[in-house]
């Protein structure tokens, strides 16, 4: 699945536009503010449905306009597709897949599969471990689409047990009533921890290799550290009786799968803790990367990589090897830079360029 065409209607600077995307790397070049970060939102929102820049979406709509429009055209071996998400502040997103409303975009099969490079990206390594179990499970939900359902249904059963725990320490619950609660948080978790530990073994081999094409000089090592050391649905809920009495002193679940770890290390050390900005940066390429890799081996279409303001805080020798990956094997990839010459290799035939200004395209070359 790739993405042929992205239209914007009154999106962020944008108030109506309309560009193509080449085959594989398409590189989106002009001045600080011109609408280079807010095109690649544009895209991102027409794939999921929703901004990774903002919480607040009425920011997303052109200032003086009432509404947003964004459409996504793509291709995959079944045909031409068309994605559509209308947006006014206080109304309901109008979603749309080949001119049919959908709930969701995530659960159409029409939908290409997107991820980010921003430099804010580096709360992913340097963050609290509950942005990486996130990351883990969108991860996981890419790989697997029907596994997605396993990580909501845990935590609608950590939330019940967590209400019944709070019912307990005021006084108003009965301690007899956890057991029912234990066994089904504990059948989610074990079936959660499974597929992270999967997702997980899948990429840590091709983000050790990643990293060091990337220059990175010692290992780069991405590993599973569950909380619990539970097997089977009956040891988690063992490990949660034992810990009741914390758990109601507390008023919460403390033990679970929901303060799981991604641990991620460069040379045997915590990354999070020990590596310089530049190597969290590199790694963090490494990491996005290894899992685009990871999803084309298991669905046989590759993410399209949004890649924001990635080359101006890396050499020369690391742009021209991240370029040589992007452009190895299938899959598209769209980069933004304030200058081409930092992007090796694109004015070569092979790569499309946009050159946008103040909210217009002014130069569009699709790669033969």
């Amino acid at each position: 699945m790739r993405v042929v065409s992205l239209a914007l209607r009154d999106f962020r600077s944008y108030h109506d536009v309309e560009v193509s995307f080449g085959d594989g790397l398409t590189v989106v070049a002009g001045p600080n503010g011109a609408g280079k970060t807010n095109l690649l939102e544009g895209l991102y929102f027409g794939c999921i449905g929703r901004s990774y820049r903002t919480a607040n979406e009425r920011e997303v709509v052109h200032f003086g306009a009432g509404a947003t429009r964004v459409v996504v055209r793509s291709l995959g071996e079944d045909g031409p597709h068309e994605i559509s998400v209308g947006f006014a502040p206080g109304q309901p997103k109008r979603l749309r897949v080949d001119g049919a409303p959908v709930e969701r975009l995530i659960d159409s099969p029409a939908r290409p599969l997107v991820s980010v490079f921003l430099p804010d990206r580096l709360e992913l390594i340097k963050g609290a471990p509950a942005l990486r179990r996130a990351h883990v499970d969108q991860f996981v939900a890419a790989l697997w689409p029907g596994r997605s359902e396993t990580r909501r249904a845990y935590a609608q059963s950590l939330a019940q047990r967590n209400a019944l725990i709070a019912r307990i320490r005021s006084g108003r619950g009965s301690r007899e009533s956890l057991s029912s609660w234990d066994a089904q948080l504990a059948r989610h978790g074990i079936a959660l921890m499974a597929d992270r530990d999967r997702a997980i073994a899948a990429i840590a081999e091709p983000a050790q290799r990643i990293g060091a094409a990337l220059g990175l000089q010692s290992e780069l090592s991405v590993s599973y550290r569950p909380r619990s050391a539970a097997v089977e649905p009956e040891d988690l809920v063992r490990e949660l009786s034992e810990r009741v009495e914390q758990d109601v002193e507390r008023g919460f679940t403390a033990h679970g799968p929901h303060r799981d770890e991604l641990a991620i290390r460069l040379g045997g050390r915590d990354l999070r803790a020990y590596g310089s900005q530049g190597q969290q940066r590199v790694a963090l390429l490494a990491l996005l990367l290894a899992e685009r890799e990871a999803i084309l081996a298991h669905r046989g279409t590759a993410p399209v990589m949004l890649l924001d303001d990635v080359m101006s805080e890396l050499d020369q020798l690391r742009r021209q090897a991240l370029v040589d990956l992007l452009r190895t094997g299938s899959g598209q990839s769209v980069i933004t830079t304030t200058d081409l010459e930092h992007v090796p290799g694109a004015t070569e035939d092979g790569v499309a360029r946009l050159t946008v200004q103040d909210g217009v395209v002014l130069e569009e070359a699709i790669a033969a």
